[in-house]
């Protein structure tokens, strides 16, 4: 079941008050979970309990994302700012330098939070920034194509669609390679939260300036890409090896973008071994 915390964090303007929702499930060394661009926690849903029976699941909504609210005026929603709300939040949470895992946009934020030295470990499932020019605007303009097409459809005809394999294809997948394993409730929720994603339009916007270039050097680092992932090619895993060497790079066979929906037990393996 789903809770909220409240925080403060600095700005140019003063503090201000930051509220993420959240849940927290199972036991062992804490392991927060980070989604992507217009998702929200329920995107870890098929992985949390295989990661509860030996971790302390920690799925967060990001702000501006899922049930969490936007951030306050006078803070933006670059890397420098959301690293800022995560450390607050694993402070509010009594989080001790968790273990971190995210996909996409929360793989760019995990690292981010590796090269801090605010967690334990860090898997990245198909995580952002690795990305040419070419490959960026490839990928914002599908999340835009898919945002738009969201905000167009009414909720009914959702509903109707999400009762298909064809039509959980239609709305899924450029994320998920076998879109038909998503429930329909799963579809019909995502669906709304890709629409309701008050932080989706700022996000995009910081990261058209994001270029990941860091090693982690003492870091433990897992990199993990789908075979099938649509919205930020495989090949970017390749890159990301090269920039952190020492990383663990994973190949997901037949996964996607996604890939937590596509292979849970492989997803789920691979972290709990990343964060070993």
């Amino acid at each position: 079941m789903a809770a909220t915390v409240s925080f403060t964090v600095p700005s140019p303007h003063g503090p201000k008050d930051v509220t993420v929702s959240y849940a927290r499930v199972g036991r062992g060394e804490p392991l927060v979970l980070l989604h992507g661009i217009g998702h929200h926690l329920q995107a870890w849903d098929p992985v949390m309990d295989i990661l509860a029976t030996e971790r302390e699941v920690i799925a967060v909504d990001l702000p501006g994302f899922g049930a969490s609210p936007a951030l306050p005026g006078g803070l933006d929603y670059d890397l420098a700012t959301t690293n800022t709300v995560l450390g607050a939040l694993f402070e509010a949470l009594e989080l001790d330098r968790p273990h971190v895992a995210g996909n996409s946009l929360g793989g760019l934020l995990a690292l981010e939070l590796g090269r801090e030295k605010l967690v334990r470990s860090v898997t990245a499932l198909s995580p952002a920034g690795f990305w040419t020019q070419t490959e960026r605007r490839y990928a914002f303009g599908l999340l835009l194509a898919m945002r738009g097409v969201a905000q167009r459809l009414p909720v009914p005809l959702v509903e109707r669609l999400s009762h298909s394999a064809a039509g959980r294809t239609a709305l899924t997948s450029t994320i998920y390679a076998r879109p038909g394993r998503r429930s329909p409730d799963a579809v019909v929720a995502e669906t709304l939260a890709l629409v309701g994603a008050t932080g989706f339009d700022a996000t995009l916007r910081a990261g058209a300036a994001v270029q990941f270039t860091d090693d982690l050097p003492g870091m433990p680092v897992t990199v993990a890409w789908g075979t099938q992932d649509r919205l930020l090619v495989r090949r970017q895993g390749i890159r990301a090896k090269r920039i952190i060497p020492h990383a663990r790079l994973v190949r997901l066979p037949g996964c996607g973008h996604c890939p937590m929906n596509d292979d849970p037990a492989l997803v789920a393996r691979v972290i709990l071994d990343g964060s070993r």
